[in-house]
């Protein structure tokens, strides 16, 4: 486990590492960065996940199955929220129905902690988890990646997904999303892209998509400005911060 400065959760767990550059809100991604500099100081699990091109590091498309952190989160008493694989998309064409299953697991034991899992591949999550095998938990909230207009098919696939609470994270927003629907999205969280490359969030797609949460009863989570420097930007908007959480519900 490693605790985190996210604000939405409180701690990451890992069981898988590595990805593949898919659309444009991957050009900028904080884990190519991280498991590049985590590979430099030498630890396997992330050892030839990234390349260098054009002076930043890159996914090289492998992914590697962390068996041994599979069973991490059941040693932790204290409930948390843990965002599930920061480094990497459970749901990547690479990581195999019954890893997951294995993952799957391990969340259905530790009913204790509620269980965060982001993934740009919602399609592929729709069709595995409306399999039999893998039940419905009330501590698993499931979401998509929406980063602009060019992927809001996302939206329509995560609709599809057997779960108890349904979110998107449009982080980094680097488009408008107002031609999208949050029905039956619980949660929406809003960020702009953080870094050195950072790419601006125009103010009014924010405030496209706070009006888009209040018709459709979403939760808006206002996450960050993003920027160069993140922290100095800050996560006000309207003069207040935004810090809606979904709620609970029951589902069949």
């Amino acid at each position: 486990m490693a605790e985190t400065s996210i604000e939405w959760t409180d701690a990451t767990w890992n069981p898988v590492a590595g990805c593949t550059v898919l659309t444009a809100g991957c050009t900028n991604c904080y884990a190519m960065r991280m498991a590049a500099r985590l590979d430099a100081m030498g630890q396997p699990k992330y050892k030839g996940l990234t390349r260098k091109s054009g002076g930043r590091s890159v996914w090289t498309g492998k992914v590697r199955l962390d068996h041994k952190s599979i069973d991490v989160p059941k040693s932790w008493s204290k409930p948390r929220k843990v965002f599930v694989n920061s480094m990497s998309d459970l749901f990547h064409t690479d990581v195999p129905p019954d890893f997951i299953a294995r993952v799957w697991a391990t969340m259905k034991a530790t009913p204790r902690h509620t269980y965060q899992i982001l993934t740009k591949r919602p399609d592929r999550m729709a069709a595995i988890l409306s399999q039999p095998e893998f039940e419905i938990l009330p501590n698993v909230w499931l979401g998509a990646s929406v980063e602009d207009g060019r992927v809001l098919s996302r939206l329509d696939d995560i609709r599809k997904v057997p779960a108890a609470i349904r979110f998107v994270s449009l982080e980094p927003l680097i488009g408008s999303v107002a031609a999208g629907d949050l029905t039956d999205i619980d949660w929406a969280i809003v960020g702009g892209e953080s870094g050195p490359r950072a790419r601006p969030m125009n103010p009014e797609w924010v405030s496209e998509i706070e009006a888009m949460c209040r018709k459709s009863g979403t939760a808006f989570f206002f996450k960050q400005w993003g920027g160069k420097n993140k922290k100095a930007a800050g996560r006000m908007l309207n003069g207040r911060t935004y810090d809606e959480m979904p709620s609970a519900h029951s589902f069949s």
